[in-house]
C-alpha cells in the first residue's frame, strides 16, 4: 500500500515536472503602463490565461503593469533587443518610433468604438499598413493587433457645454501637440500649453479654463474639483497597440504564432468592451459622488467645424498615407 502511494506520487511529480519544463520553453514578460482598473490590464490578464491554456502550458506570460519595466519609449527599445516580449499601450506613446501613429490624434477620425474596430481591427487594411510600417522602420517588433481604450472629452470650469458656441474664447489647455492645438483653435478656443502635472493648479488659477482628457485621467487627477463641467465630446478615441518582440516571435513554432495572433485579436475586442464599461461607470460615479455636471453636446457641430482641416493637417504632418490606410481609401 505504501509502495502504491509512493509510486503514484512519483508519477505525479514526473508529470508536474514535465509540464513545468514545457511551460518554461516560452516565458514572456508583458508590459503595460497603467494601474488597474484599466482595459490594458484586462487585456493583459486575458492574454496571460488564454496563451497558457491554448498552448497547453507552453507559453507562460508574466505581467508587469504600472510601468514597472519603464516608460513606453524605453520599453519599445527593450522590445527591439528582445529583453521585453510583449506590450499593450497607447499608440500616442509610440509616436516617436512610429510617427504614422500620430494619425490617431486626428479629431473625429472614428464615429464610435464600432467604427474604430471596423477600420483598424483584426484583418483591416490599417492593421496591414501598420504591420508593414513596423518592418520598414526596422523596429524588431511585430504588431499583433490594434484596438481602442477610451474616448477623450472636454471639461471646463465655467459652465455646461451644450453647443460649440458655448466654448468660444475659452482658454483651452492642450498638450504640446500641433494637431491637438490646431484642433481646438479651429473650434474657437484659445490653446495654452500646460504640463499635465501642473494642470490642476493651472485651471484653479485661471491660466486655463478648459481641458481635454480621458475620463479616467480626469477622475484620477481630481480635475473635477476645478473643472466640474464635463462635456462628452468624444473628439478622439484612444487607439492601443498589442506588439511583440520580433525575437520572441521568431522563437515560436508556426502553430503557437497562430495562437498568439488569435489571442491578441480577441484581447483587442475585450479592451473595447472594458473601455465602454469603465467609462459608463465612471461618468455615473462622477455625477453621483463628485457633483460633476455632464452634458452631451451635438458633436455634429464640432465635426462640421473640423472637417475642412483634416486633409490639411494630414498633409502638414506627413500623414496622408496612414490616413488613407485608416479610412480605406
Amino acid at each position: 500500500m505504501a509502495f502504491s502511494k509512493w509510486f503514484f506520487a512519483a508519477c505525479a511529480a514526473v508529470v508536474a515536472s514535465a509540464s513545468a519544463a514545457q511551460a518554461a520553453d516560452y516565458k514572456m514578460r508583458l508590459h503595460t503602463l497603467v494601474k488597474s482598473p484599466h482595459p490594458y490590464n484586462d487585456m493583459a490578464g486575458f492574454m496571460q490565461s488564454e496563451l497558457s491554456k491554448r498552448s497547453g502550458g507552453a507559453i507562460e506570460v508574466r505581467i508587469f503593469d504600472a510601468g514597472q519595466l519603464g516608460k513606453d519609449p524605453a520599453v519599445i527599445g527593450e522590445m527591439g533587443l528582445g529583453t521585453i516580449d510583449l506590450m499593450i499601450s497607447s499608440t500616442n506613446n509610440a509616436a516617436k518610433q512610429v510617427p504614422e501613429y500620430q494619425i490617431f490624434s486626428m479629431p473625429y477620425l472614428f464615429g464610435d468604438f464600432d467604427d474604430l474596430m471596423s477600420k483598424v481591427g483584426p484583418g483591416s487594411a490599417a492593421e496591414s499598413y501598420f504591420k508593414q510600417v513596423y518592418e520598414d522602420r526596422q523596429l524588431n517588433m511585430k504588431l499583433l493587433a490594434l484596438g481602442g481604450s477610451g474616448t477623450r472629452n472636454m471639461s471646463n470650469s465655467k459652465g455646461p457645454v451644450n453647443a460649440l458656441a458655448d466654448i468660444k474664447g475659452y482658454k483651452m489647455r492642450t498638450p504640446p501637440s500641433p494637431m491637438i492645438s490646431k484642433t481646438w483653435e479651429a473650434l474657437g478656443t484659445l490653446p495654452v500649453t500646460i504640463a499635465w502635472g501642473e494642470l490642476y493648479a493651472g485651471v484653479q488659477t485661471g491660466v486655463a479654463e478648459a481641458l481635454e482628457s480621458s475620463i479616467p485621467g480626469y477622475a484620477g487627477s481630481k480635475l473635477y474639483e476645478v473643472a466640474p463641467y464635463l462635456a462628452l465630446t468624444a473628439h478622439t478615441i484612444q487607439v492601443n497597440h498589442v506588439s511583440m518582440s520580433a525575437r520572441a516571435w521568431e522563437k515560436l513554432p508556426a502553430d503557437l504564432q497562430k495562437v498568439v495572433t488569435e489571442v491578441a485579436a480577441e484581447a483587442s475586442v475585450l479592451g473595447i468592451e472594458k473601455a465602454k464599461q469603465y467609462e459608463a461607470d465612471l461618468v455615473k460615479k462622477l455625477q453621483a459622488d463628485n457633483g460633476v455636471t455632464v452634458t452631451t453636446p451635438d458633436v455634429g457641430e464640432f465635426q462640421a467645424a473640423l472637417a475642412p482641416m483634416q486633409a490639411t493637417l494630414a498633409e502638414e504632418l506627413d500623414l496622408v498615407a496612414p490616413m488613407k490606410a485608416v479610412m480605406g481609401q
